[in-house]
């Protein structure tokens, strides 16, 4: 299991003989699924769902029912479940600094929470960070009736965490940007230090210019010297790619080496997230 990784378990001691995990990503504004036969060493499903508007939980609980009770390969018995919380009710802690009894405290400066929202943490790999974040606890009701045991991440966890794997033999700082289709992460790192991570949304690609730009002024980077390094739903020469190019000299698109083959149909769309990829 990953450092930090959730899970809900049952007392079921039936030994599982399956080789297949399902990885599932859930947001206000949509839905994917993934599963990996690990004895095959092979990505062998994806489908996602786009909401046409950002729904609340209880909608986007019952959007996975439906998807679930409609899909039949995913109604088989999965040797592993994994669940990605995707939303902004999440904050980072330096570990020196983070105490277990004040978790709401954390939240609540940055992110509305209410009194009565259940809140975790996951330890990042690197970085000496712990995460503090609201899941979907009705979603995690759900899987753990349907699934019985799951583990669990923020969507933030993981990016952080294959971010620093990407960066692991570099000294200089560097900023990550991870694309997704409604919103984008900005990542700074030096050596093994988080220097800067923060979300934006956008609609245009000069929201998206106008953000990094933005960053690198407020962290004294210079445009000509910094590498930015493009990830998730990104091409070269899209127009993501050349509007940061037109004001950053040292900008290239990273292209995931994945360690699975793919035997789906929709390949670009699962290429294009960045996360759901690093979620097994």
């Amino acid at each position: 299991m990953e450092t930090g990784q959730k899970t809900f378990q049952t007392n079921n001691s039936i030994e599982k003989i399956l080789n297949n995990t399902l990885s599932i990503q859930v947001s206000l504004s949509g839905l994917s699924f993934c599963i990996l036969n690990s004895q095959a060493n092979t990505l062998t499903y994806f489908s996602s769902v786009l909401f046409e508007k950002d729904l609340n939980p209880v909608e986007v609980l019952n959007a996975l029912k439906n998807h679930l009770s409609t899909t039949k390969i995913l109604q088989q018995d999965f040797a592993t479940v994994r669940l990605v919380h995707e939303n902004e009710l999440s904050t980072l802690v330096p570990k020196p600094l983070f105490n277990d009894d004040c978790l709401a405290d954390y939240l609540k400066f940055n992110s509305k929470i209410l009194s009565n929202d259940y809140i975790t943490h996951d330890d990042l790999t690197k970085g000496n960070i712990v995460n503090v974040y609201v899941p979907y606890v009705n979603i995690n009701n759900f899987l753990y009736d349907t699934f019985g045991t799951f583990e669990f991440n923020h969507y933030s966890t993981i990016l952080l965490n294959a971010i620093f794997e990407l960066h692991k033999d570099k000294n200089e700082i560097t900023m990550y940007v991870n694309i997704a289709k409604q919103h984008f992460e900005i990542i700074v790192i030096k050596g093994n230090n988080l220097i800067l991570y923060n979300t934006f949304e956008y609609s245009t690609k000069e929201d998206f210019i106008y953000y990094i730009l933005f960053t690198a002024e407020q962290l004294e980077l210079n445009p000509e010297a910094f590498p930015l390094v493009l990830i998730g739903n990104v091409s070269e020469n899209d127009n993501f790619y050349n509007i940061a190019y037109t004001y950053i000299r040292h900008v290239s698109v990273y292209k995931n080496r994945l360690e699975y083959t793919l035997e789906i149909e929709n390949d670009e769309a699962f290429r294009n997230n960045f996360v759901l990829q690093n979620s097994f």
